[in-house]
């Protein structure tokens, strides 16, 4: 483990800029914890001193004194006797962790880079207490909404129709994340007798929610460099599948964006071959080299008019916020909202309250943030890379959240199993390879800070040691549930 690190006043008081001063304490307080549970302070780092962050501040000592003494009450620091104050989470480094998630034996440490999935951004807890304040206005319904609250619904049509798709609100049904909306779509379209095309590699928990109706999947390969649209319509051709599954915006796991030529041509292809595209949009916002503009590119559904949208902000803005939607065209709406029924009854009205006001707010901005932190933490991850496992490589994608890294042997099994020992959690290729196969290639989120990042590479770099000198076993602990 790496020694605790530090957190200068000057760089404190940026992150704590504009606080709420009334009282002064409290916001700064609640600040902190803001910052400290949502990973850009990391866990254990000695935070300024009471001096130092006055002096930064411009407030008074007994201000800080005072929010200081907060966080070590709400277990969110400790003092250490003649060496400061240090950030700590209560419950401890995995306080947040469903032990369903990680294998039963890892203990404090490990740095988790199979989940791809961000911490929320700043301001999140506000909103949050702002729709609740909505809430009572709704207390005298039944509060099921199986097609999703009808200020919800506009809004995300808003949304669409900006893109420039245009989009009525009933053809949209809001869910429990895009998952839950890949399954309805699954459960409605594809029975026992219907083919299901999806791309290898791609996002597992799809492919098991594509079969929800009991379809029969089949993959079509995606190079690292691209789509190959030739070996697409074979695939159409000899399969004539009911649904295709398609993620345009960068690719999970690869990172790949389908050209606005592309996205036209594979939208003819379905056309002639008389297959469905369900378009995974769940990344579509995390495009990170142009933070000015959002999409580069046009809707894969305004080049395909039958596809159906699963979109989701789980990425864009927090895991934690189990919201999603479906943007169907008018003739499937009807079917789809009936098959939801089967599965489910509607999201919760507090969520369904807290995505209206960011997309009628200020969503662009929250986005912003994230996107700009993803970048911070791909070039340090990519940076570790070349620099500690030069015999890796991998395409710097433009957006998303992860990077695709080509093995110089197929070893990424036996890796994720060394690198368990050392403190870290990977997916290998399998893990994305619905068919099989993909040995060689290994998913690494850029998900979490930028100094666990570099230190993950650290303990990979010894790990990938120790499988190149056959020094790895060939079991190892249970393995973790892959969630995004």
């Amino acid at each position: 483990m790496t020694q605790a690190t530090s957190l200068s006043a000057a760089r404190l008081a940026g992150l704590v800029d504009g606080f709420d001063r009334s009282p002064a304490y409290v916001g700064l307080a609640d600040a902190l914890r803001e910052l400290i549970g949502d990973g850009r302070i990391g866990y254990g780092t000695r935070l300024p001193s009471e001096r130092d962050l006055t002096e930064a501040l411009g407030v008074s000592r007994t201000t800080v004194t005072r929010a200081y003494a907060v966080l070590r009450d709400s277990a969110y620091a400790e003092a250490r006797q003649g060496a400061g104050t240090f950030t700590r989470l209560p419950g401890g480094r995995t306080r947040a962790l469903d032990r369903a998630l990680w294998p039963s034996d890892v203990g404090n440490g490990v740095i988790d880079l199979v989940c791809a999935a961000a911490t929320a951004p700043p301001g999140i807890a506000a909103v949050y207490a702002e729709a609740a304040a909505d809430l009572p206005a709704h207390l005298g319904g039944h509060g099921y909404f199986p097609a999703g609250m009808p200020d919800l619904q506009a809004a995300i049509a808003a949304a669409y129709d900006a893109r420039g798709l245009p989009t009525a609100p009933e053809q949209v049904i809001v869910t429990p994340g895009a998952l839950a909306a890949t399954a309805v779509v699954g459960a409605a379209l594809a029975g026992p007798r219907d083919k299901v095309l999806v791309e290898s590699p791609t996002y597992p928990n799809a492919v098991r929610a594509l079969r929800a109706g009991g379809g029969r999947i089949a993959a079509i390969p995606l190079d690292p460099s691209g789509w190959d649209l030739d070996a697409v319509d074979a695939a159409l051709a000899r399969h004539a599948p009911r649904l295709v599954h398609v993620m345009p915006d960068f690719h999970n796991p690869t990172g790949l964006v389908l050209s606005e030529r592309e996205r036209a041509s594979y939208g003819r292809m379905l056309a002639r071959h008389g297959a469905t595209a369900v378009v995974d949009e769940a990344h579509h916002l995390l495009g990170l080299d142009d933070l000015d503009s959002t999409a580069a590119t046009t809707p894969f559904a305004a080049h395909a008019k039958d596809a159906i949208c699963v979109g989701s902000a789980s990425k864009s803005v927090w895991g934690g916020l189990r919201m999603g939607w479906i943007r169907a065209p008018h003739a499937l709406v009807d079917r789809l909202t009936r098959a939801r029924v089967g599965l489910d009854l509607g999201v919760p009205v507090l969520e369904q309250l807290v995505l209206t006001r960011l997309l009628q707010g200020d969503l662009d901005g929250v986005v912003r943030t994230q996107r700009e932190r993803l970048r911070e933490q791909r070039d340090a991850l990519a940076g570790a890379l070349t620099e500690r496992l030069p015999d890796w490589t991998f395409r710097m994608p433009a957006g998303g959240m992860a990077l695709w890294c080509r093995l110089p042997v197929a070893a990424a099994t036996a890796l994720s199993i060394e690198a368990e020992r050392h403190g870290v959690l990977l997916a290998p290729g399998p893990s994305f390879a619905p068919e099989g196969g993909l040995d060689r290639y290994v998913r690494l989120p850029y998900a979490v800070a930028a100094p666990l990042l570099v230190e993950a590479v650290d303990r990979i770099a010894d790990a990938w040691a120790v499988v190149g000198a056959g020094g790895a076993r060939p079991t190892g602990g249970t393995a973790p549930v892959l969630v995004a």
